[in-house]
């Protein structure tokens, strides 16, 4: 019976060590971000400020030319996006991220951000939440915004 107990308890303490271990991996490995990622999500959240602002000088040098935005009412070029945010129809006024991923291809960047976005909309102040998906394209050393599509979530 004592060697059952000291057999059962070593498998404990060997199963803690495991799980911190395993832990300890997982975090480290979903922690380490490369430059080039950080870079993308400080643009990012750089832009929503831009948005906020109304800058739309710097936001049409982020912007690619060929530049598509996808919203719940349609799509927009780069241009009518720019003129939507430089009269305010709509006003992005705060994007509250609460998550953030960035994958590099080559040099395409995909960003995922969770956000709780506050926004006038035809004079309507409106709250929502989304996933909202932004392409950027590294083109002549800088990033540019290629694409950026809103995806609506269903529970905040």
């Amino acid at each position: 019976m004592k060697k059952v107990s000291i057999l059962i308890l070593c498998f404990l303490i060997m199963s803690v060590q495991w799980s911190f271990a395993s832990q300890e991996e997982a975090t480290s490995s979903t922690t380490s971000i490369t430059n080039a990622e950080q870079e993308i999500i400080n643009l990012s959240k750089e832009k929503w400020q831009w948005m906020s602002n109304k800058k739309v000088d710097i936001l049409d040098d982020l912007f690619h030319e060929k530049a598509v935005f996808v919203h719940m009412g349609g799509n927009m070029t780069k241009e009518h996006e720019l003129n939507v945010i430089k009269s305010g129809g709509i006003h992005y006024k705060k994007a509250d991220i609460h998550e953030v991923s960035v994958n590099i291809i080559g040099t395409t960047a995909i960003l995922l951000n969770r956000i709780t976005l506050l926004a006038v909309v035809g004079g309507n102040e409106v709250t929502n939440p989304f996933t909202v998906t932004e392409v950027y394209v590294q083109q002549d050393g800088n990033w540019k915004l290629a694409a950026m599509s809103f995806t609506r979530l269903l529970t905040p």
